[in-house]
């Protein structure tokens, strides 16, 4: 439903000054999703060692393993929203006084070289998950396989890499 439907001069979500339009689409709303409960989950292992600790007597003896795991597999998940929101930390102490198209050049060529890494980052990850797989590599206390976790960040660089060279500017 638009906002003249609403009957009020307020523009619907998607057609706001500066939101990208990306965030209505369903690979970004899944990763978000994906993204949230990993939080959720997290905030789940830290309350059930705390009060397992404190009011039991009775840690959860995989707490640290498993929030590690779940902090990696978060920062991968949530990766390709940052990058497609443009959302990475950018130093630019004197680009706004170049021509606005030479601003533009280098946002391009900055995004151009970030994916060339990103992709670097993502061949790097997949033999590394492959190495994983082929020696059967599992987390020391809950002995939870780490090939996945590699393979889901090789995955996440590539999506990445994507996100930055199609990104559109916002203005």
């Amino acid at each position: 439903m638009t906002a003249q439907e609403h009957g009020n001069d307020v523009p619907a979500p998607e057609m706001m000054p500066g939101r990208p339009p990306h965030r209505h689409r369903r690979w970004y709303r899944v990763l978000a999703g994906v993204s949230a409960v990993l939080i959720l989950l997290l905030i789940g292992v830290t309350c059930v060692d705390v009060v397992g600790r404190y009011l039991f007597n009775r840690p959860f003896g995989g707490a640290y393993e498993l929030t590690q795991i779940l902090l990696a597999a978060l920062v991968f998940a949530a990766l390709p929203l940052t990058s497609a929101d443009g959302g990475h930390v950018e130093v630019d102490l004197a680009l706004h006084l170049l021509p606005r198209r030479v601003q533009r050049l280098l946002g391009r060529l900055a995004a151009g070289v970030s994916a060339v890494v990103l992709v670097y980052f993502a061949w790097r990850l997949a033999l590394i998950g492959l190495d994983q797989m082929h020696d059967g590599a599992r987390s020391a206390s809950l002995a939870i396989p780490m090939a996945p976790l590699a393979f889901l960040a090789s995955i996440s660089c590539v999506a990445s890499a994507i996100a930055m060279i199609l990104r559109q500017e916002t203005a």
